[in-house]
């Protein structure tokens, strides 16, 4: 039986899982109804970016850019999540996107994606998950 299947992991901890991790879902709300989408990204210096194509996404962060994001990742032995909120903005000047060029950070799928957007996180959570059997009774 594991003693801890769940640990809480620090921030530099946190940061140091996404900076391995290349796929995570970044979540939007409008009007109170919310949208979560699945991205690759790059992770480093507080800051998470992201390439997206016009649509629905840029269109949600130009109305609220305030947004939560999650990765996650697993073996056959247990797993990690981390959850990061913070503001996002689509990067516009020349000098940012040139910069993000550099990053490794290319579209997955064949679809124009010229728009970056970066993520400043204000908060960062994360948790790491031994898996095991369920117990067989609760202590009381």
């Amino acid at each position: 039986m594991v003693d801890e299947p769940v640990r809480v992991l620090t921030p530099d901890q946190a940061w140091d899982l996404l900076g391995g991790a290349e796929l995570g879902r970044i979540a939007l709300s409008v009007n109170g109804r919310p949208d979560i989408f699945p991205v690759n990204f790059h992770a480093t210096d507080g800051r998470i970016v992201l390439r997206s194509g016009e649509g629905t996404k840029l269109s949600e962060l130009a109305v609220n850019p305030r947004v939560a994001f999650e990765a996650d990742g697993h073996t056959d032995a247990g797993g990690w999540s981390v959850v990061a909120k913070g503001t996002a903005r689509i990067l516009v000047s020349l000098h940012e996107i040139e910069a993000a060029d550099q990053l490794p950070l290319r579209p997955w799928i064949a679809t124009m994606k010229y728009n970056y957007v970066e993520i400043a996180v204000d908060s960062i959570t994360a948790r790491r998950f031994e898996f095991g059997p369920e117990p067989e009774r609760y202590p009381v």
